[in-house]
């Protein structure tokens, strides 16, 4: 799902078109202040009706905690959140507590409509310092990770047995091995099954990039590639398809669109598919499998060089409307730091950054997420860096590298034309951006 609002679109929202409050569940509710000296502070979130459950649990632990701060719930769905919260930050009406995801961190930060939580008093002591640089920008934090994941091949153990063929050792194969063995299992399922998913996202990107020792974007907002490195990233996606390693243009446009329950992997015929950690369980859920993570195939064979990184799973961040700031700060330390917010909130927003609170949750955690947090904390050692935070403008990459390896898989273009055309895509997202 993506927002229908484009970047300038957005821009123009933000710089003060009049607009309706369309998460708040009561106009001017956020920020009050009670005649008792209470405050109430919206807060808004996306998720689920399990997640919504869980969020509130927490609300009203830390509002028995310190009932001076009331907040006033705002959850919303995916698929019209963004819109949403751009028209009520541009109506000046926007939750004191806002959820963000990564893609948008910039886009309201470098705009103006986030506050810079370092000035806010929340604690950070006990939290990953890694984790604490992924929410800064243009110098500032205006996002505290809720959690943390990282991109992985996810292997279905029943294909790899169906298909006669034994896991691979994922500190050290290379891209070539994970083509060859994802091949080996498409000829061993005789048009049953398929041996490995494309991994054409932008984190894909991003990890590829790294293997070759640069970045997706600099720490100033640039393109941070050359041309040729991402040519060779759809060289690799169309080899695959050549080998069959990977299904057909075809099947993988049609799975593109399935649910979990209906995809190639749900349905036990795609042995090795990229995924986030936290989706583990899930995962194994829909397919009745054991599921083993696997670390990204590197151009060396060196786990170290393989271009892995921890992705914020989604941020915490305070509105620069809001009224009461310091209050804002305080719930959002409450979420961070608190144990009793940590085993109400597990690792459903990700594997904790706060050392205190994953310890005290693990005895707590069911065991794929406990598999989950081994498994970040194992390959610890063999991540350097975190990517930089998409710049403003970049929100539609992720559409625009998809829409390229489609055109590279069905013939439409050549990897070195889907480069090309995708550097200028990408490029021209970003001046836009800026004008």
């Amino acid at each position: 799902m993506r927002s229908t609002i484009n970047r300038r679109q957005f821009g123009q929202l933000l710089l003060g078109t009049a607009a309706v409050g369309l998460l708040a569940t009561g106009c001017g509710k956020a920020s009050e202040q009670a005649a008792d000296g209470s405050v109430t502070l919206g807060f808004a979130w996306w998720g689920n009706e399990f997640l919504n459950a869980q969020t509130n649990e927490a609300t009203a632990a830390f509002t028995k905690a310190n009932p001076s701060i009331k907040i006033d719930p705002r959850p919303g769905d995916w698929a019209s959140y963004w819109d949403k919260l751009a028209t009520v930050t541009a109506g000046k009406d926007s939750p004191d507590i806002i959820q963000m995801d990564q893609k948008y961190i910039a886009e309201y930060g470098g705009r103006g409509a986030l506050a810079d939580l370092s000035t806010l008093g929340v604690d950070v002591s006990g939290i990953d310092k890694g984790a604490l640089a992924t929410g800064e920008y243009s110098g500032k934090q205006y996002g505290f990770s809720t959690g943390q994941n990282a991109l992985v091949v996810m292997a279905n153990t029943a294909v790899f047995k169906e298909a006669g063929v034994e896991l691979p050792d994922d500190l050290t194969w290379t891209w070539d091995d994970y083509a060859k063995l994802a091949a080996r299992i498409t000829d061993a399922g005789k048009g049953k099954l398929y041996g490995a998913s494309y991994g054409n996202n932008e984190s894909s990107l991003i990890i590829w990039l790294g293997q070759h020792g640069e970045q997706l974007y600099t720490d100033d907002g640039q393109l941070g590639f050359k041309t040729e490195t991402a040519a060779k990233f759809w060289e690799q996606l169309k080899l695959q398809r050549d080998q069959k390693a990977s299904p057909p243009a075809s099947i993988n446009s049609e799975d593109a669109s399935a649910s979990l329950e209906s995809s190639l992997f749900g349905t036990n015929r795609l042995a090795m598919g990229w995924s986030w950690t936290n989706q583990l369980a899930s995962l194994e859920s829909a397919t009745g499998s054991e599921i083993k993570m696997l670390r990204a195939p590197s151009l060396t064979g060196v786990a170290k060089e393989n271009g892995m990184y921890y992705k914020p799973t989604m941020y915490w961040a305070v509105s620069s409307q809001s009224k009461h700031p310091k209050e804002a700060a305080t719930f959002i330390d409450y979420l961070l730091n608190s144990v009793d917010a940590g085993k109400i909130l597990l690792t459903d927003r990700g594997i904790p950054t706060n050392s205190t609170v994953l310890t005290a949750i693990t005895p707590s955690l069911k065991p794929a997420d406990a598999i989950v947090a081994k498994f970040l904390a194992d390959i610890k050692a063999d991540i350097t860096v975190a990517p930089p935070i998409p710049p403003v403008g970049a929100s539609g990459m992720q559409d625009a590298i998809v829409r390229h390896t489609a055109d590279v898989l069905f013939d439409k273009s050549s990897p070195e034309q889907a480069a090309n055309a995708f550097v200028a895509e990408a490029q021209g997202m970003l001046d836009s951006a800026r004008k």
